[in-house]
């Protein structure tokens, strides 16, 4: 069982498709089915289900997956450490991101990042807080910029506190001075427009109301902060968003203001625990030791 030949797999499983596998690898596609078949036949069991417009895996495909992705990454570590070891350091870094990070210290984490090791080639993967825990049990990404997950049965997800953030009410401009903290049970009488229940941030939300005993009455769901500005001014409902979120304090249009009691949550850094990080990985956790911009409080 060769690494090539698991990384044909890995493609097929993932694209869903031998010419998009082939596309995907550079190479032929007749390369691909014959190394598969070599592949199923050394293993006894078909690991693709070949339909009319796509294959899926069958079970031993399922089976297999994890295994050879974990093959594939043990051998990608090695070759990053030896190249450490050199003095160059190389490799990829997967990182996933929700959005509204523009007014944190990741961009200067990023960017010195880069200029330490330019060899790294640094791909961000943006979704939902819940899809990108997905993506680390699962492999996928090798760390994610993302709010705290609200449980981990299993402990294997390690986070750091990148900016402790809280909810915050936003209506229309004029209809409240500045300032001026409004209650949950206020917001909890007006339609509200916030994030979609695919968001980590609408868990914590819930979460806050509920245990208040009262009732959340989303009309309207987005997870893009900038959109849900423009409904407020449209007089559709009260958004509730991150005070975090940099389009807030630049839209002139609406007004933002307090909840009490606070509903507060964290942004982390989080990183599979039961496996060791990846050399490009550890560079990231040491730079972001060593820069002082890293603030953790929302103004």
């Amino acid at each position: 069982m060769e690494l090539r030949t698991l990384e044909y797999f890995v493609a097929v499983a993932e694209e869903g498709s031998f010419t998009k596998a082939a596309a995907r690898c550079h190479v032929v596609q007749p390369a691909i089915s014959q190394q598969i078949q070599g592949l199923e036949k050394e293993l006894g069991e078909l690991l693709f289900e070949r339909l009319h417009r796509r294959v899926v895996l069958t079970s031993g495909g399922l089976a297999l997956l994890p295994h050879a992705r974990a093959c594939l990454a043990a051998a990608a570590a090695a070759a990053v450490e030896f190249s450490g070891r050199a003095g160059l350091l190389g490799g990829s870094l997967v990182l996933g991101t929700v959005g509204g990070l523009e007014g944190t210290c990741v961009p200067e984490l990023l960017g010195e990042y880069y200029r330490r090791h330019p060899a790294v080639a640094v791909n961000l993967v943006g979704a939902s807080s819940p899809s990108l825990l997905a993506g680390l049990r699962n492999g996928t990404l090798d760390a994610a910029v993302m709010a705290a997950p609200r449980n981990d049965p299993s402990q294997t997800i390690g986070t750091r506190v990148l900016l402790r953030d809280r909810i915050v009410a936003v209506l229309p401009a004029g209809s409240r001075a500045p300032g001026e903290a409004m209650t949950l049970h206020e917001v909890s009488e007006a339609p509200i427009i916030t994030y979609g229940p695919d968001s980590g941030v609408r868990g914590f939300i819930g979460d806050a109301f509920a245990a208040h005993g009262l009732r959340l009455n989303v009309v309207c769901a987005t997870n893009s902060v900038a959109l849900q500005l423009a409904l407020v001014t449209q007089h559709i409902g009260i958004a509730l968003a991150p005070c975090s979120s940099p389009v807030l304090a630049a839209d002139r249009r609406v007004v933002v203001v307090p909840l009490t009691p606070a509903i507060s949550f964290d942004k982390v850094f989080a990183w599979r625990l039961d496996r060791p990080p990846s050399v490009p990985l550890s560079a990231f956790f040491d730079l972001w030791a060593e820069l002082p911009g890293c603030r953790t409080e929302v103004p």
